[in-house]
């Protein structure tokens, strides 16, 4: 099972007006812990960023699945809430559980997680879809060994 980790990244960004500004955006990783997130976000905006950037906070995330539209620029937050019936006391319980979903827009986002959730066997209801300010999502690489890592790292270092 996947843990999420919302990390900020802060650096200075050439506006289209020629100004320099600093931005601080928001990414997702998929990690074991902070440290680690913090470390994998690091290296994946290595190669995008031109000059100094830091890590300006690392978050968990409660996230139980991602939905991919390689379409998509935009990341949409669906709230889902489960709905179970307590077999003693026959009533509705609703559990709230949370999904991203990729997409261009809010028609598409809705139309991809319902794809995504056709095979689901539980009753449920879309409580909310909000789009978020991520900017792009990082899953974990199990193709990539650690030796692979570490000569990438030497390699980067030796540039």
């Amino acid at each position: 099972m996947s843990q999420w980790f919302e990390c900020k990244v802060k650096y200075d960004r050439m506006m289209e007006n020629g100004v320099q500004k600093t931005v601080s955006e928001p990414y997702l990783v998929d990690a074991l812990s902070f440290t680690e997130a913090e470390a994998r976000i690091t290296d994946k905006m290595q190669p995008y960023i031109s000059g100094e950037f830091k890590v300006d906070a690392v978050k968990r995330v409660n996230l139980s699945d991602i939905f991919y539209d390689e379409t998509g620029d935009r990341w949409y937050k669906v709230k889902t809430n489960f709905i179970t019936i307590d077999e003693k006391t026959a009533v509705e319980k609703r559990t709230a559980s949370y999904q991203l979903v990729q997409a261009s827009d809010f028609k598409r986002a809705l139309a991809t997680f319902m794809e995504g959730m056709k095979d689901t066997m539980a009753d449920f209801e879309i409580a909310s879809i909000v789009e978020t300010a991520i900017m792009d999502v990082f899953p974990v690489d199990l193709s990539e060994t650690r030796a692979d890592r570490e000569a990438r790292q030497k390699a980067q270092n030796q540039d």
